[in-house]
């Protein structure tokens, strides 16, 4: 499975690089805090997988990383070929990136 850092993530931000943020967390941490990715919960995933590209680079993320790992292997079951882990989630985000987001 490829991973990317948050430094990683930052910089495609920061270079307005193409790309789709999917954030498999449910609807109350995405209200929490996020980083303005699409928000699809890990039990909804395969269902609204036609949310979600085929033809640029997709990173998934949750809050550790181990619900976006499950969601790239459902998805690759369905097909996706261009998936990519957010490694540490949005808790290395916070501590790598931004120490004053709101994690739970």
């Amino acid at each position: 499975m490829k991973e990317v850092t948050v430094q990683e993530l930052k910089n495609k931000i920061d270079n307005n690089e193409e790309f789709q943020l999917i954030d498999v967390r449910e609807p109350f941490e995405y209200e929490t805090s996020n980083l303005n990715g699409i928000n699809i919960p890990l039990s909804g995933v395969v269902i609204e997988a036609d949310k979600i590209s085929k033809d640029i680079p997709v990173i998934v993320q949750c809050r550790s990383g181990k619900r976006s790992a499950q969601a790239i292997m459902l998805l690759e079951n369905e097909g996706f070929t261009n998936l990519s882990n957010l490694k540490g989630g949005i808790l290395a985000w916070k501590e790598e990136i931004d120490p004053e987001l709101d994690v739970y």
